[in-house]
């Protein structure tokens, strides 16, 4: 449980940095988005990264075929649950301009890239095999 709780405060110190340059792109440089626009879809992905977390951690802690299960289904919630959050951005709420097409992938590789370092992390430190 130490080790969500490390990597939760990594999250927050990550989504903290996005907020503040965030805010200092919208407010010096015409982006062409809100500042909301970026706080609903970082939001929307720090949401998801807790709960694949979660599981994640949660798995380390079973047995080893149980590990391995809970580590595919955090993969298989946050695809899924991005493939939903991305159908709303785009088609229910109508962000369809670049600007916030381009907001969209770049917070989505960004926090892919934090939870694939978290992972391989965690998992250098202890195989699923073991």
């Amino acid at each position: 449980m130490k080790t969500l709780t490390k990597q939760l405060l990594n999250l927050l110190l990550l989504l903290i940095i996005i907020f503040v340059t965030g805010f200092l792109l919208t407010r010096f440089i015409d982006i062409g988005l809100g500042f909301t626009d970026i706080i609903a879809v970082s939001g929307g992905y720090t949401l998801i990264t807790v709960l694949i977390f979660m599981i994640f951690f949660r798995g380390l802690n079973k047995p080893p075929d149980s590990q391995t299960m809970h580590s595919m289904v955090a993969i298989v919630i946050k695809f899924l649950m991005e493939l939903v959050f991305a159908f709303t951005w785009f088609f229910l709420a109508k962000k369809t301009g670049l600007s916030s097409v381009l907001l969209f992938f770049v917070l989505y590789l960004t926090f892919t890239l934090f939870s694939v370092i978290i992972i391989l992390k965690a998992l250098k430190d202890k195989s699923l095999l073991t």
